[in-house]
């Protein structure tokens, strides 16, 4: 029986943190074992803020080196660089002709980033959505990997490739978000409130997945709690704990009822301690794997030309495809 296609990307924009780890790649590493899986960096996407040109080669030699070190295997699935597959421009163009200035301008992303760089709100910002739609819809993929807050992008994803089908007739399948039902939105641990990101300004607030043992107890042990002092799972009103609950949750195959038992009488500051050590405990090998991977770019240069050129096997066929029916010459 034919395996359904997966296709996931993470941005070339520096160090990977726990929330990555635990919403999505934990998932992927399963995912590949039942599932067509296609990892992307999307490097081109991380144009759309001004980046150092050093800096985004090695973020993303990082990515790619992350996705191998927290298991997922280049024989199993396919992991590439979005910028070595030209086909991801070529098609994000023409679903640019396709995409409406209404529906491009209701992306919450583009609100959030917009005020963010107010000094560069370019065009690339705009129309990203459309490109993401491109890298999704090149490998016929039935499922997207995503959080709540990237939900919009597929759907208006579905939306383009509906379109296109009923004015050229069968040619783009039609994604399903996939959405974990736990651990797809970790918190920061100084705003629970908010998604852990890499781009937090708090100090302490995300935990880098490059973390030294030593940063990862000093993190957790400064994460914002309550006054309660009761280990308790109640996301709304003691949503530090219930965040940190989750992640001890996941790491340790608990469920939020076996935690609030296992630290009945238990203050916050042994929880805490209990939390930092499942992390340390489990990314340790992570850890030694990419370090490893890192003082090897030869080795990962080898792995991410095997990917593309994978890649671009499957997405020129449906470039071509695309061309053919709107009256475009290769």
């Amino acid at each position: 029986m034919e395996k359904k296609v997966i296709l996931s990307g993470i941005q070339a924009t520096g160090d990977l943190h726990l929330g990555n780890y635990i919403g999505a790649m934990k998932n992927f590493v399963k995912m590949q074992e039942d599932y067509d899986c296609y990892y992307m960096i999307a490097n081109l996407h991380a144009l759309t803020v001004r980046r150092n040109p050093n800096e985004l080669k090695q973020n993303a030699l990082k990515v790619l080196a992350t996705y191998i070190a927290v298991g997922i295997d280049p024989d199993k699935s396919t992991i590439f660089l979005q910028s070595q597959v030209h086909e991801h421009a070529e098609l994000g163009w023409v679903l640019d002709c396709y995409t409406y200035m209404g529906e491009l301008s209701r992306m919450t992303q583009y609100k959030d980033k917009s005020s963010k760089h107010a000094d560069n709100i370019n065009a690339g910002l705009f129309t990203y959505p459309s490109l993401m739609a491109g890298d999704i819809l090149l490998y016929q993929a039935d499922l997207v990997p995503t959080g709540e807050d990237q939900k919009q992008h597929v759907e208006l994803t579905r939306d383009i490739a509906e379109r296109f089908n009923k004015l050229y007739g069968e040619t783009f399948k039609i994604p399903e978000p996939y959405i974990p039902k736990i651990g797809a939105r970790i918190m920061g641990l100084q705003d629970p409130t908010s998604k852990m990101s890499k781009s937090s300004t708090l100090p302490n607030d995300t935990i880098l997945l490059i973390d030294t043992p030593e940063e990862i107890l000093k993190k957790v042990k400064k994460a914002v709690t309550d006054s309660e002092g009761i280990v308790k799972y109640d996301e709304k009103n003691k949503p530090g704990i219930s965040n940190l609950m989750e992640i001890y949750g996941i790491i340790n195959n608990k469920t939020m009822e076996e935690i609030e038992k296992e630290f009945e009488g238990e203050g916050y500051g042994t929880f805490k301690v209990a939390v930092a050590e499942s992390i340390i405990k489990e990314l340790d090998p992570f850890r030694k794997k990419y370090n490893e991977l890192m003082a090897n770019p030869k080795n990962l240069e080898e792995i991410y030309n095997k990917g593309a050129k994978k890649a671009q096997e499957v997405a020129s066929k449906t470039l071509k495809d695309v061309y053919d029916k709107i009256g475009i010459i290769r």
